[in-house]
């Protein structure tokens, strides 16, 4: 891609609800464009590695399996895309977007733009957390369960996520420490009994992670229960703090809530006229679901084949 282009829909993530923004603006026509910062669309879907079980007509071992099966239907629709092509900049109201690509910085004007962002996992922000992430220690309870039998390792959280990796690391042999900030526990009754009797999980409440220790790897973790301060020896650290809406680029342009998921009305329609958002960045996650954003990349397109319709062919 080359100097100013325009398109009628920028679609900017290759997720679910991105993907199928794209397959929507193929039926309906629609001259547009997806931009994706990764290596490969999927988004979110190489994350999953249980079985994915309730998108109907498609069962698949894993996220990788569904994320193989929507991108050869983009594929194979001619939908347009790139990959490695990193959003860094939108002007809401104009309708720009400037993009970095192979190191140089582009503009793309469109008529549309549908956010499909996504939402990643919420971070401690600790001295010592970035150097793990750097390091490659971000680890999944499901696949990874195995390498640590035996070992200690720390688990953050006192959601579903929280209770469930810690009952599969422990149920596996691993010995676990489950660090909460209060005694009130978020996950369901049928994960939460399990976990506080079982005799391989050690239940730290009103504690904090303040400091992950270990230059070439994880060693352990220091925290701050009741203004006591603990090392914590431990291999791995899994953080199930919940997770952020990846919407820093329309922040202070187009309608947020307080925890910066975009706001949208029934059809994905922002408070910014054109601008559009689907999926995670716009959805709390209670109710996301690949379903959920497969449908809502379908609205968003079809509402704005007929709002461009309204508006004219002039950009």
């Amino acid at each position: 891609m080359s100097g100013h282009r325009e398109t009628d829909i920028a679609i900017i993530g290759g997720g679910p609800a991105g993907l199928s923004a794209a397959i929507w603006c193929k039926r309906l026509g629609l001259e547009h464009l997806l931009l994706e910062a990764g290596t490969e669309l999927g988004g979110q879907l190489f994350a999953i590695h249980n079985p994915v079980i309730d998108y109907p007509g498609l069962q698949a071992a894993n996220g990788v399996e569904v994320q193989a099966a929507f991108a050869r239907h983009a594929e194979e629709l001619g939908c347009l895309y790139r990959v490695r092509a990193e959003v860094v900049g939108v002007d809401a109201k104009r309708l720009v977007l400037t993009i970095r690509e192979d190191g140089a910085e582009r503009e793309v004007r469109c008529r549309g733009l549908i956010a499909a962002t996504g939402a990643s996992e919420r971070r401690l922000r600790v001295p010592g957390e970035r150097e793990m992430i750097d390091r490659g220690e971000v680890y999944s309870a499901s696949r990874d369960r195995g390498r640590f039998a035996g070992k200690k390792v720390a688990v953050v959280g006192g959601g579903d996520r929280a209770f469930e990796g810690a009952l599969l690391l422990a149920e596996r042999g691993a010995h676990v420490v489950l660090i909460h900030r209060s005694d009130r526990y978020r996950a369901r009754e049928e994960l939460r009994e399990p976990v506080l009797v079982h005799p391989q999980i050690e239940v730290l409440p009103f504690a904090t992670v303040t400091e992950i220790v270990g230059d070439e790897r994880v060693e352990a973790v220091v925290v701050d229960q009741r203004g006591e301060r603990r090392r914590l020896e431990a291999e791995a650290l899994f953080v199930r703090i919940g997770v952020e809406p990846n919407s820093l680029l329309f922040r202070g342009q187009v309608g947020t809530d307080e925890d910066g998921y975009l706001l949208t009305d029934a059809v994905g329609a922002t408070d910014v006229s054109g601008v559009f958002a689907v999926g995670d960045v716009c959805t709390r996650p209670l109710y996301t679901s690949i379903a959920s954003a497969v449908g809502q990349g379908m609205t968003a397109a079809k509402h704005l084949s007929l709002y461009l319709a309204q508006k004219g062919e002039e950009l």
